[in-house]
C-alpha cells in the first residue's frame, strides 16, 4: 500500500543566453536530467535583450519548458516548467520589454514567486532599472520579507542576477546585501560573474553560476575570505534535488563532472512527530512524512473509525531522520480514517479524508 516518496528535481542555469556551441552543450546537459523546471539566474539574452535574438537564445533549446512558447523551434510546454530571472543584458532593449513578451510569469513578471513540493521560490529583479527598488527597503525587498515570513515552505529559494558577493571580476554588490537569512531565506542563488562559486557569509550559503554558455570570466587574485569554493574551468549547470530533509546542490560542467555539492538539512525535532497527510482530502494518493530524533522500531498504521487496522504502511527499525512515503488508497472505501505512528515509547495520529 506503500511507496517511497523521492524528492523533486529542478536545474538552475545563469548567463546562458547566448546560442552556440556551449549553451547547447549546457542544455543538452540540463536536459538529461530530466528535471521538473528549471529556473534562470539573468541574462536570458544576449547582448543586448532584443526581440531579434529571444527566440535564438533561448527557445531554439529550451522551448519545451516554456508555457504558451510561441516561437518557431518547437511546441509549448502544456504548463510552465520555465521560470527566469531578469538580467543586465536583458534591460538593454527597451529595459526589458522583450523578456516580459517572451515569458508568461506570476505577478508582475519582474519579480514573483511560485511552489513546487517542498521548495518556494523567490525570483527578484536585481537590475538597477527595476521600478520598485533593490536596496533593502525598497518595495521590492518589503514584499520579498513579507512572502518569506508568510511561507510554510519546507525550503525558501531566492534567486536574481546581481551577486550580494563574488569574488569575480564583477564583485560584489552591496545594495543586494539583504538580510536574506533573518528573513527567513534558505539559500541565495545568482549569476553575473561567468564562474561557479559557493560563499558562506555568517553561515548562510550564496551559491553563484554563471557558467551557462555565454563566456568564463577570470577570478579576482583575491577570494573573498567568505569563499568555499571557485570553479571557472568549464561550462555548466547547477542541479538541485529537494527533499523532506535535505535540500542538495549540484554544480556539474557540460561534460557531467560534478565540481561541487552543498547539502542544506533540516533541523529535527526534540520528538518523534508525525505530520499532516498531503494532499487531504485525498482521490488516489497521499504522502505521509514523519521524523525520527533517534532509531526506533516503528509502525505506521491505518485506522477507521471504530479503531480497527485496515491498512499497515510500514513496520520495523527505521533510522533517525525524515521518512517520507505515498499511501496509495487501492480501493479504500470513501471516508474518514486515522492514521497512526506506533513506537516504543510514543503514539501520534492524524486525520486522513478519503473522497
Amino acid at each position: 500500500m506503500a511507496a517511497p516518496s523521492y524528492g523533486q528535481r529542478f536545474a538552475a542555469i545563469g548567463d546562458y543566453g547566448l546560442a552556440g556551441p556551449a549553451e547547447r552543450d549546457v542544455a543538452d546537459l540540463v536536459k538529461s536530467w530530466n528535471p521538473e523546471f528549471i529556473i534562470t539566474l539573468g541574462d536570458n539574452n544576449y547582448d543586448f535583450g532584443d526581440s531579434t535574438t529571444i527566440d535564438r537564445n533561448i527557445g531554439q533549446y529550451y522551448h519545451a519548458y516554456i508555457h504558451k512558447y510561441r516561437g518557431r523551434y518547437g511546441p509549448s510546454a502544456s504548463t510552465n516548467r520555465f521560470f527566469p530571472s531578469l538580467g543586465n543584458h536583458d534591460y538593454y532593449t527597451r529595459n526589458g520589454e522583450a523578456y516580459r513578451d517572451y515569458f508568461t510569469l506570476p505577478g508582475n513578471g519582474r519579480y514573483y514567486d511560485f511552489v513546487r513540493g517542498d521548495v518556494h521560490f523567490f525570483a527578484l529583479d536585481s537590475d538597477p532599472n527595476e521600478p520598485d527598488g533593490i536596496s533593502a527597503a525598497s518595495v521590492q525587498a518589503k514584499w520579498l520579507r513579507t512572502e518569506l515570513a508568510a511561507s510554510t515552505a519546507r525550503w525558501k529559494v531566492v534567486y536574481f542576477h546581481h551577486a550580494p558577493y563574488s569574488s569575480g571580476p564583477h564583485g560584489s554588490t552591496v545594495a543586494l546585501q539583504w538580510p536574506f537569512r533573518a528573513w527567513g531565506a534558505s539559500v541565495v542563488l545568482t549569476g553575473h560573474d561567468h564562474i561557479y562559486e559557493r560563499l558562506l557569509v555568517d553561515g548562510f550559503p550564496y551559491l553563484i553560476n554563471g557558467l551557462g554558455g555565454r563566456s568564463i570570466h577570470q577570478r579576482n587574485p583575491k577570494l573573498l575570505p567568505e569563499s568555499q569554493k571557485l570553479f571557472n574551468g568549464d561550462y555548466g549547470a547547477m542541479l538541485l534535488t529537494a527533499t523532506a530533509d535535505s535540500l542538495a546542490m549540484q554544480f556539474f560542467t557540460r561534460k557531467q563532472v560534478l565540481v561541487d555539492t552543498y547539502v542544506l538539512h533540516r533541523t529535527l525535532d526534540a520528538a518523534p512527530k508525525l505530520y499532516p497527510a498531503s494532499p487531504n482530502p485525498f482521490l488516489d494518493v497521499t504522502t505521509l512524512e514523519y521524523s525520527l530524533p533517534r532509531p526506533a522500531a516503528v509502525q505506521l498504521r491505518v485506522l477507521n473509525t471504530l479503531g480497527q487496522e485496515v491498512v499497515r504502511l510500514q513496520q520495523g527499525p527505521m533510522p533517525a531522520g525524515w521518512h517520507r512515503l505515498a499511501w496509495q488508497r487501492n480501493g479504500l472505501a470513501p471516508g474518514l480514517y486515522y492514521v497512526q505512528l506506533l513506537g516504543p515509547d510514543f503514539s501520534q495520529v492524524t486525520r486522513v479524508v478519503a473522497l
